[in-house]
């Protein structure tokens, strides 16, 4: 049997909260420990609480939110105590879609590398933090869709989705001057992606990659406290 218009509707809602809230979430726009409240979300998107509470339920699913003890709802902690794991997950999936680009790639992608490339050092020399990290990521995900391995691209997706919030406050830790260097690094994998060269691809794939995990842990587990104001308390840092 087919949905009926009502259920479509819910559903569809459900998806538009969930798509707004988690882009909220994972651009920090909700902050760590904000408070989530049902009333106000469905005041705030004109519909009743269901698709709402279908929407936070998913969020919850994938550790965006929680709820506590008291049953009150808030935006998850970033816990950097645990973050080896994905780390080595990112490493990997760098390596491994930037290799498998050189390898499969099609002449029609790489014009596509070229824009998200261009689109990217746009975003450093303007200092737009968001756009810096949106053509990052998309700048990899197409780099995986050039592999032709679509369950490596979905779980590069989901890591690079994963690790927004932290690339948000790692990029605000920038007081001066914006990496350059990633720029030039996307560069040089565009060119052995271009030239077919594997080793070289993988090479590049994971000094990128590690490159950005030893700053983000150095940021993290620094003697003095990540300075950048926030609406939540609920942050857990490494001190060395």
């Amino acid at each position: 049997m087919s949905d009926t218009p009502s259920e479509r509707k819910r559903g569809s809602g459900a998806r538009m909260v969930y798509d707004l809230l988690r882009d909220e979430i994972l651009d920090l726009k909700l902050a760590p420990g904000s408070p989530i409240d049902e009333v106000q979300l469905a005041e705030r998107f004109g519909m009743s609480r269901t698709p709402i509470r279908e929407a936070l339920v998913r969020l919850s699913g994938e550790g965006l939110i929680e709820t506590l003890p008291n049953r009150s709802t808030m935006v998850a902690a970033i816990d950097f105590l645990n973050l080896s794991p994905l780390f080595d997950a990112l490493v990997l999936m760098y390596r491994v879609t930037t290799r498998l680009a050189a390898q499969n790639h099609r002449a029609e992608d790489l014009p596509i590398l070229h824009g998200l490339h261009a689109d990217y050092a746009a975003s450093v020399a303007a200092r737009d933090t968001s756009a810096m990290i949106a053509t990052n990521a998309a700048f990899h995900a197409a780099i995986a869709e050039a592999g032709r391995n679509p369950y490596f691209t979905g779980l590069f997706s989901r890591l690079l989705d994963e690790s927004r919030r932290m690339l948000h406050l790692y990029y605000r830790s920038y007081e001066e001057q914006f990496p350059q260097r990633f720029v030039d690094e996307h560069a040089e994998i565009i060119a052995a992606i271009e030239a077919h060269d594997l080793d070289a691809a993988d090479r590049l794939g994971k000094a990128h990659a590690e490159a950005i995990v030893v700053q983000v842990q150095a940021l993290f587990s620094r003697n003095d406290r990540l300075d950048i104001p926030l609406q939540g308390h609920r942050f857990f840092f490494v001190d060395k």
